[in-house]
């Protein structure tokens, strides 16, 4: 039987399979030798064109600097940038170097980021001329403009790529922060290849175009952008995502594959101009970071030529799931099934197992699986679950259940669970009911103080538009629920706050109706 195992609070995945693994920098490398004239990056906005000779040996031109500035084997290197060919090369460098990349999130707090750099302690911290003056205030050890990386290549020699183990640092990706102090979690090399591996079930390879719409410091971004690069795809490369901007780049280089999340899928659906694009290009679009609601992927199936896979799982790793839409078109309001190589159990509050077809929290393990977050044992201990078989699972805080088809249906988070009347109500319940309306464009459901239940649902909905009646749609919506789940208000709000990868901050929207309940 394969094992995972904890030391000292640190994740060890231990399986044949697992020991599969490639240099990264190295496949960069050999795919600029197989197609040198081919072209690797594309930036509308900085002019920019790379052929994979041009982009392989800037890679490997910045990596000999920063091996003379002693960058190597899990040696941090982090960076606060917008998408940008020089970001993107900068990430690709640092792992030809051997290093480890912590690309930081830029819509973070400048208490978060301190906190980021400190956990992480960089040798180098790139930066953007956008986010200069941040950096300088975080306390990283130096400080380099991104704008003069030539300047700081100077007169490097290009390196071949430093040999690095399965268990070598590849990059740390770091959590939000809205809620608490931020992690940063580690992916191995092992781990890294074992995603890349995936790509191939996106029908991704070297004739392939990947357009890069959301950060780089998202693994979102990285699980399809790292894989073009070792099949040798081209990427387009876009600053910050709009509309017209997505869909011109899309229709001018006949992009094959892209990875949104759900918010840029309902932000596409409802761009006026949308039929006018020739998308006929697209081979396969992804949705991850949160679940793709039903009625948003039937109007990407209907208007979007190409397959459409929603992909569940955790940057963490783990289990991960995948609704294959073309395939599966009476499971949209699932994420799919799970994909080989995972392992998933359901457990209550009290951390016993239960059958997977009840309600429970989600937890999972697999062959791609963080060693742990860094320089956090305890919080790593935290994240896990023991099987009485001693196993280690990674414990998603997702509540769900499992289909007699094997379906995942996703309920909520465990923390935005709804309690009222000692009954569980489940916010995407809810949700999901109150987007059939044709009056609503979006909408958070969270839990506000009732003096009589404990907690109520409330819901906040950006109207479609001024004729909205917030009490019609109330009624409405509780035509459909059941009593214990029926919405106590309905209050209409311009937009909802939203993280950079898409996610509804509902710790945001709940802070204003709880701030004088007592604890």
């Amino acid at each position: 039987m394969n094992t995972i195992r904890t030391h000292r609070g640190k994740i060890e995945p231990k399986t044949p399979e697992q020991d599969e693994f490639f240099n990264y920098g190295a496949e960069v490398q050999k795919v600029a030798a197989e197609k040198p004239d081919a072209i690797a990056v594309i930036s509308d906005e900085t002019g920019i064109q790379w052929t994979w000779r041009d982009y392989a040996d800037r890679v490997a031109r910045i990596a000999g600097r920063l091996n003379a500035d002693g960058v190597g084997p899990d040696v941090l290197v982090a960076g606060l940038s917008e998408n940008s060919p020089d970001y993107f090369a900068l990430y690709t460098a640092v792992l030809h170097a051997g290093g480890c990349m912590a690309p930081l999130p830029f819509s973070a707090s400048d208490e978060a980021l301190a906190k980021m750099v400190e956990n992480s302690a960089p040798v180098l911290l790139f930066a953007s001329e956008k986010y200069m003056d941040v950096a300088n205030r975080l306390g990283a050890a130096r400080v380099v403009p991104l704008a003069e990386l030539d300047a700081y290549i100077g007169d490097a020699e290009p390196v071949p790529p430093t040999e690095v183990a399965p268990e070598t640092m590849f990059d740390m990706i770091f959590s939000s922060g809205t809620t608490g102090t931020p992690k940063g979690i580690v992916h191995d090399h092992r781990f890294r290849a074992r995603q890349n591996t995936r790509a191939a079930r996106n029908k991704m390879d070297g004739t392939s175009v990947q357009i890069m719409s959301t950060p780089l410091y998202s693994n979102t971004t990285l699980v399809v952008s790292l894989a073009a690069q070792t099949k040798g795809a081209t990427s387009v490369i876009m600053s910050k995502f709009n509309t017209k901007e997505f869909l011109r780049l899309c229709e001018k280089y006949r992009v094959t594959h892209s990875m949104l999340v759900p918010v840029q899928y309902m932000r596409l659906m409802d761009e006026p101009d949308f039929d006018k694009y020739d998308l006929s290009s697209f081979v396969c679009k992804m949705s991850t970071s949160a679940p793709l609601p039903g009625v948003v992927i039937a109007k990407v199936q209907k208007r979007w030529p190409g397959n459409l896979m929603e992909t569940y799982g955790m940057t963490e790793g783990g289990a991960s799931f995948t609704l294959d839409c073309d395939a599966h078109p009476d499971k949209w309001d699932t994420v799919g099934q799970l994909n080989p190589g995972c392992e998933m159990r359901m457990i209550d509050e009290q951390g016993n197992e239960i059958p997977i077809t009840e309600f429970g929290e989600i937890v999972g393990r697999g062959v791609s699986m963080m060693p742990g977050y860094h320089n956090a044992p305890d919080k790593t201990e935290e994240a896990t679950w023991i099987s009485p078989e001693g196993e280690v699972f990674i414990r998603t805080g997702d509540m769900g259940r499992v289909d007699e088809d094997g379906f995942l249906h996703l309920l909520d988070r465990k923390k935005d669970m709804i309690i009222s009347g000692g009954f569980n109500i489940y916010a995407t319940d809810l949700e999901q009911v109150l987007r059939k309306h044709p009056q609503v464009t979006d909408v958070a459901v969270i839990a506000i103080p009732s003096r009589d239940w404990g907690e109520t649902p409330l819901a906040l909905v950006v109207p479609a538009s001024k004729d909205a009646d917030p009490e019609e749609i109330r009624e409405w919506a509780n035509g459909q629920l059941g009593k214990i789940q029926r919405v106590s208000k309905v209050e209409f709000r311009e937009d909802l706050p939203r993280s950079e990868i898409g996610k509804i901050l509902k710790r945001e929207l709940r802070e204003p109706y709880w701030q004088n309940t007592p604890a």
